[in-house]
């Protein structure tokens, strides 16, 4: 027979909409469309269960009082929980659908019954088993403990202190049946609780994916610069450092390169900034196609960026910046302006023994200096 055995919350929402915390307005109206819910629905499983008991009422088992007091038991029970709910008390307490006072209230009804109409007593009491279901979605370890201590003292006092025979009929087949229908409901009930815990965990499992994934994505936009996709200051000195580190462990070489696009500020002043932002994107671009995967590329700072290039030597670090020097000389600027024309400077260090990476990278702004002193679009070297 269900008696009570719909959600009485929704602990998605709870999880995600920070419980503990002030809701705001719209939070509010959220949880009280859920409360509304959930109390419609036990309105209608009390309903249910006032329809099982007429079946005893036709055998003569009990009285018409009986289901007519439990539905309005239930009901006025109910009533009582959607008017705090809609003067948003419930929104004082960590757990808006106080769900221990719901317990307590439904067992209470459920223990009264069985005192009130012993010979089917089997039929309220095989629905504590539902109501704790339910409240299992969400009570935490100290209601549960409330809930339980509450509920274990009224049923020790309903079979020690009482004399009550508690019953379950079925000497006629139409008891039998209402037996039947009691129980079979209660399993149904309990079924529909399973499969609703299951698509609670599926769907927190896909929110938790959904906030790693955001999460990540939000880690990784810190981590880059807007403007050119490649990585940021921070970013890319914490690179430095690792591969710093990495290579006075392992004893292998690391090259660094400072770049730094030449005349720069000519190109924003004839050509405008917009102009400007394009040329550093599509020079960025360029040296991502250039460049092997384990390198790192970030934005140094305006128009200066910093290449890391971890395993590689001097003659090597002089080679590949060479190379995607002259790759930038020859791009066609002619896009952004028919006499545009963009070339680049580098200055290029390798890791000494010790070296801190300040002084490393200090090295290689001093090779960049030089580079631009004689004349750019060139590589120096530390």
């Amino acid at each position: 027979m269900g008696t009570a055995a719909s959600p009485f919350l929704n602990p998605i929402a709870d999880k995600l909409e920070g419980v503990g915390s002030k809701p705001t307005a719209a939070v509010s109206s959220r949880r009280a469309t859920h409360r509304r819910n959930s109390l419609a629905a036990q309105v209608g499983s009390y309903a249910l269960g006032a329809a099982v008991l007429l079946v005893y009422v036709h055998t003569g088992t009990i009285s018409m009082a009986i289901p007519s007091a439990f539905f309005l038991c239930g009901v006025a029970l109910i009533g009582l929980f959607a008017a705090l709910s809609e003067t948003y008390f419930n929104d004082h307490f960590e757990d808006h659908h106080l769900t221990v006072f719901q317990v307590a209230g439904h067992v209470a009804i459920q223990l009264g019954f069985v005192l009130a109409a012993p010979e089917i007593g089997y039929a309220f009491l095989n629905v504590l088993f539902l109501i704790f279901g339910v409240a299992s979605l969400q009570m935490t370890p100290r209601h549960a403990a409330i809930a339980w201590t509450l509920t274990a003292a009224g049923v020790a006092s309903v079979f020690l202190f009482t004399q009550s025979p508690i019953g379950m009929p079925v000497a006629t087949t139409t008891e039998r049946l209402a037996a039947a229908l009691c129980l079979v409901l209660t399993i149904g009930q309990c079924a529909f609780i399973g499969l609703y815990g299951d698509a609670l965990r599926k769907k927190l499992y896909r929110r938790s994916s959904e906030l790693r994934e955001a999460y990540n994505r939000i880690e990784e936009l810190a981590e880059l610069d807007e403007l050119t996709g490649s990585f940021n200051r921070r970013c890319i000195m914490r690179m430095l450092h690792e591969e710093t580190s990495r290579a006075h462990r392992s004893r292998l070489p690391c090259s660094i390169a400072l770049i730094d696009l030449d005349w720069f500020k000519r190109i924003n002043d004839s050509y405008g900034h917009p102009a400007g932002d394009e040329v550093l994107r599509t020079f960025a671009i360029t040296v991502f196609a250039n460049i092997r995967n384990f390198d790192h590329f970030g934005r140094f700072g305006g128009e200066e960026f910093l290449l890391v290039l971890p395993d590689t030597s001097h003659d090597t670090a002089a080679l590949i910046l060479d190379r995607l020097r002259a790759i930038v000389a020859d791009l066609d600027w002619s896009a952004f302006s028919p006499d545009m024309r963009v070339t680049v400077s580098a200055g290029v260090a390798t890791l000494k023994p010790d070296e801190t990476p300040d002084t490393f990278l200090a090295r290689a702004d001093g090779a960049l200096y030089e580079a631009k002193a004689r004349g750019r679009n060139r590589v120096a070297n530390a």
